[in-house]
């Protein structure tokens, strides 16, 4: 198995794991990654602005990497009992 397929398989365990929010921001990630040119795509800059925004003005508290990684590492435990 190449890196490239193991590091494939383990990014598929946390998007299995993952909930509504955080696969909207993986897929604006990728997408991102697809574009060259992401700040032509007005709507996706918005997007981001608001986001931006959000979390800024308090009315999204965000989560920290920390709560990001513990979220998954309990829900692996209890899917997964590991």
């Amino acid at each position: 198995m190449t890196a490239t397929e193991i590091l494939r398989a383990e990014v598929k365990k946390y998007i299995d794991l993952a909930d509504e929010n955080s696969l909207r921001r993986v897929q604006a990630i990728l997408e991102i990654d697809q574009s060259k040119n992401w700040w032509d795509d007005v709507s996706f800059v918005n997007e981001m602005e608001a986001r931006y925004e959000a979390v800024e003005n308090g009315s999204d508290k965000g989560v920290t990497l920390e709560e990001l990684n513990a979220a998954f590492d309990s829900e692996r435990k209890r899917r997964y009992g590991k």
